[in-house]
């Protein structure tokens, strides 16, 4: 609920957008504007390291939308869940300061699909996010790629996921929901 507003409005834009432009391809990126508002900063008056996620969910519903994915997701009953998410900064968003989310997805393996986003001011990369988002059916399951793209097309030049997203998910991995995870510190 911390940024439903915005969300509202990114979905609306991006339908909007949908309808006068078409469809993007998923390899394509996906731009949105924003600025950074009171609500984002933290004590030290820059953009709290937290909401970079939350804003880069922005970015994600503009990308799902825009590629039509949205709508076949709701059609059939899908969702996507994150799975595991990474996040480098490199400069702060200060107060009132104008940028973009620029998102993309990289690629997909047999369990997930991977995807970046970019707070970017004047064409300069502020903090990047690497996101592993599984496939999900309201029905119960997992939805597999076979299904995904034969509903929304299969993106042509779809590259591999690097080797290091693929290590970073395995080391990063959390036992499976069926397995006991108890919290014991070493």
């Amino acid at each position: 609920m911390n940024v439903i507003w915005r969300t509202l409005l990114v979905m609306w834009r991006a339908r909007r957008r949908l309808r006068r432009e078409g469809r993007i391809a998923p390899t394509e990126i996906s731009r949105v504007r924003l600025r950074t508002l009171p609500t984002d900063i933290d004590v030290l008056r820059h953009m709290n390291n937290g909401r970079y996620l939350s804003l880069f969910d922005l970015g994600r519903w503009d990308l799902l939308t825009r590629t039509g994915m949205a709508e076949a997701m709701k059609r059939n009953g899908w969702y996507g869940v994150v799975s595991a998410e990474t996040i480098t900064f490199r400069k702060s968003l200060e107060l009132w300061q104008r940028f973009e989310v620029e998102s993309r997805l990289l690629g997909h393996d047999d369990k997930a699909i991977y995807l970046e986003h970019r707070a970017v001011v004047d064409g300069e990369i502020y903090a990047r996010a690497i996101i592993r988002s599984r496939m999900l059916k309201r029905s119960g399951g997992t939805l597999s790629h076979d299904e995904l793209f034969a509903a929304v097309g299969r993106p042509e030049g779809l590259p591999e996921v690097e080797q290091w997203m693929h290590d970073w998910a395995d080391a990063s991995s959390l036992p499976s929901t069926r397995a006991e995870a108890p919290s014991v510190w070493h």
